[in-house]
């Protein structure tokens, strides 16, 4: 007997949207990380970490996200023998997948910048490190703020292929609740109105952003 859709299945699709959210932070904090590094790995004076960076990111931007997944989900238990659990495997795939496209916008931000910002910095005798920290980072993170959140909202709704190795995120919550009431249109109405509300909230956050930093007007 099937149940009738009702404000109780509003349950499982929020709880599904809260791992949704986790999911994303997670793998948005750690690709932001691997992003910025290679970023800088690219504009780096040795030659050999310019072109690991470059094959990776042409390697992790070329292959689709799912088979990311599957790699990751299939491939490690195979090779270490070790059970990883789905939100490990999520984490991780996700976080390798947007590395490449954070880094790559990390790069751009970074070729944006004038030349004698970098020209400054060495006048003033900055390590790289220093370099870094106290001139670029400030000033590519402002530059990459538009492009920054458009992969970012991109990510909200790439997040929904982690369904597929049994993670329960907002779309597989979603399949269960069609499973309960047979009724997937009703059902994925709701799940699209609230992948709209994250990813709309996310847009109005950067417009805010963007004013408060003045990123067009640089």
């Amino acid at each position: 007997m099937f149940e009738q859709f009702s404000w109780k299945h509003l349950i499982p699709l929020l709880r599904g949207t809260g791992l949704t959210i986790v999911i994303c932070l997670v793998s948005a904090f750690f690709g932001t990380v691997i992003g910025v590094f290679v970023g800088m790995g690219k504009k780096a004076r040795s030659r050999i970490l310019r072109t690991i960076c470059n094959v990776y990111v042409n390697i992790f931007r070329g292959i689709p996200l799912l088979i990311i997944l599957y790699m990751v989900y299939y491939a490690i238990p195979i090779l270490t023998g070790r059970h990883i659990s789905q939100f490990a495997a999520s984490s991780i795939s996700l976080s390798i997948y947007a590395g490449s496209y954070i880094g790559e916008i990390f790069y751009g931000a970074i070729d944006a910048i004038p030349k004698g910002q970098f020209e400054a910095s060495d006048a003033l005798g900055m390590k790289g490190a220093q370099k870094y920290i106290h001139v670029i980072l400030p000033q590519a993170v402002r530059i990459m703020i538009p492009s920054m959140v458009t992969f970012l909202i991109a990510l909200i709704k790439d997040s929904s292929l982690v369904s597929v190795i049994g993670y329960i995120d907002l779309t597989r919550a979603g399949r269960i609740v069609t499973n309960l009431t047979m009724q997937p249109f009703l059902t994925f109405i709701v799940v699209g109105i609230f992948y709209f509300i994250l990813c709309y909230s996310l847009s109005v956050v950067s417009k805010k952003l963007e004013m408060r930093f003045n990123v067009h007007g640089r």
